[in-house]
């Protein structure tokens, strides 16, 4: 053990993160965790402060949604933690791979009354992946290493890892709270039973800090530099993410089926753009090459762009899926979305591929049945089978029912422009907005550059029709969870990782309630963030 060290646990956190490629991580900051915010910006990684824990796990969320890599949020002890629970338990639904790590009491004082202790596994351990805690300074690369791993293996989702306050502060500091220092001055003990409580304590910090560093070394120039002092002396590299092969019979079927199909539909979910923006391209590209009418779905949306590239529908999905002979749900679950599946006809072959075993099978058997069920990356999928019926629309062998297809083109055409004819109707009270006339005008002016946020009940449902994401990977809303107020954290998440782009929260008014404070942190940051409030007065 190294009394003398200047090292402590949060340059071994922040050397994990940065090494995963991590340049942002979330907070609203407090003592247990302090030193992982000063490593973390030594080690050039952004450290984003809001003003409300759940906002941190939000924009974590909106983090990883956006990169493909996992988000972090970084919360103190106990209410620091207990505030998460809503946006980690949107993330776990959302299948989001969000890492949260909290502050602890020192581990010698668990149950002992210290401040702010309480059973934070038992608490996260409900709705997260895997829960971790650390007791040992050595351990904390081991620990991170493994829990992103999980968070990033599929089925996705949330991991939290619990950091006591003495694996994260130095030696010196944890030792003289812990049994008064290791220095000369230290007063002897009066009696024999202090003697061997001075000396178990001592043992204690040897054992939280023994082999701490073993692996690193101080180096002074970096840290005179304001740079992180931890130099590795071998490479600490991210563990390797399992993938799940999709199993070759599965796909043949499911080829099969598409190149025999007259009338088939393409339903796109949020697993299929989970690999970040340059996957989440290649698969518009065969999406549209392939061309049959496809419904987007989650952070699906706006994978074809505004226009849709000729195959995109919005308004009659539910005409289209009575009537198709084969249904392709790739990322998507017969929940409470499809009607528990009752949408889909029983007519039709199912061919469904999620990433998560309990999705790919949820209400089989009551109003659906898969006619193939595949295991795996749902964009991986579609790439395969849709490469599979171009080749054979090549060869003349997939053709389309063209007369269905101008069928439900003319409907969509038909539904809006109803929604048209709506948008120009004047409200009876002249000093209110038609709030479809609102969204088209903000239709209108989107850029291409536009990131949309969706937060909200009615007024951001009607925003859901109307506008329409420029591109991949440019509409965030919080999924199957519907959970009011992300819109927040996921503004904050799209800017730190798209500067360039123009960020617009779509807000209900009541749903902007819990954003107010974090328009302190817009600017704080310096992230211009457009917000556009639907005040139907529901909650006022």
């Amino acid at each position: 053990v190294d009394f003398s060290s200047p090292l402590h646990g949060g340059h071994l956190a922040a050397h994990v993160l940065a090494q995963h490629g991590v340049d942002a991580l979330f907070t609203l900051a407090g003592g247990h965790v302090s030193p992982v915010f000063v490593a973390a910006e030594q080690m050039r990684v952004r450290v984003v402060d809001v003003r409300d824990e759940a906002t941190a796990v939000f924009a974590a969320d909106g983090y990883a949604r956006l990169t493909g890599r996992v988000g972090v949020a970084v919360v103190t002890a106990g209410p620091g933690l207990t505030n998460t629970v809503t946006a980690v338990k949107n993330a776990q639904m959302a299948e989001s791979p969000v890492l949260i790590i909290s502050g602890a009491a020192a581990t010698i004082l668990k149950g002992r009354g210290a401040l702010q202790d309480i059973d934070q596994i038992a608490l996260m351990k409900p709705i997260c992946k895997s829960t971790h805690t650390v007791a040992r300074v050595r351990d904390i690369p081991t620990t991170l290493l493994r829990a992103i791993q999980h968070a990033l293996t599929e089925p996705k989702g949330p991991v939290y890892v619990e950091l006591p306050i003495d694996t994260l502060y130095p030696i010196d500091v944890v030792a003289r709270s812990v049994d008064g220092g290791n220095s000369e001055k230290k007063k002897k003990p009066s009696t024999a039973a202090a003697a061997v409580i001075d000396y178990a304590l001592s043992l204690y910090v040897r054992y939280v800090f023994g082999d701490a560093f073993k692996g690193f070394a101080f180096d002074p120039a970096a840290a005179a530099r304001g740079d992180s002092p931890l130099r590795p002396l071998r490479p600490v590299a991210p563990l390797p993410v399992p993938r799940p092969l999709l199993a070759p019979s599965k796909i043949s079927a499911a080829a099969a089926a598409l190149v025999a199909a007259r009338r088939p539909v393409l339903l796109l979910g949020s697993q299929t753009v989970s690999r970040g923006r340059l996957a989440a391209e290649e698969l518009a590209a065969k999406v549209s090459e392939l061309g049959i009418p496809t419904f987007l779905a989650g952070m699906a949306r706006g994978l074809l762009g505004a226009d849709g590239s000729g195959c995109q529908l919005r308004h009659v999905r539910r005409k289209a899926l009575a009537s198709a002979d084969v249904i392709i749900l790739a990322g998507i679950t017969p929940d409470f979305r499809l009607d528990y599946g009752r949408t889909l006809s029983r007519r039709a072959k199912i061919l469904a591929c999620n990433a998560n075993p309990s999705s790919l099978h949820l209400n089989q058997g009551i109003f659906w049945t898969p006619t193939v069920a595949a295991l795996g990356d749902p964009a991986e999928f579609v790439g395969r089978i849709a490469d599979a019926a171009v080749a054979a629309k090549a060869a003349g062998k997939f053709r389309v029912d063209t007369e269905w297809v101008e069928g439900l083109r003319a409907e969509e055409a038909k539904k809006e422009d109803a929604n048209r004819a709506k948008a120009l109707t004047p409200c009876s009270d002249t000093s209110l907005q038609n709030p479809l006339a609102t969204l088209y005008a903000l239709e209108r002016l989107l850029p291409p550059s536009t990131i949309l946020v969706a937060d909200g009940g009615d007024y951001v449902g009607t925003a859901a029709y109307i506008l329409r994401p420029r591109r991949p990977l440019a509409w965030l809303d919080p999924g199957a969870f519907g959970t009011l107020g992300v819109g927040a954290g996921f503004a904050i998440a799209a800017k730190v990782v798209c500067p360039e782009a123009c960020v617009v929260v779509v807000y209900g008014d009541g749903s902007f309630g819990w954003s107010l404070s974090e328009v302190d942190t817009w600017v704080r940051q310096n992230l211009p963030i457009v917000a556009i409030i639907g005040n139907d007065a529901k909650w006022s």
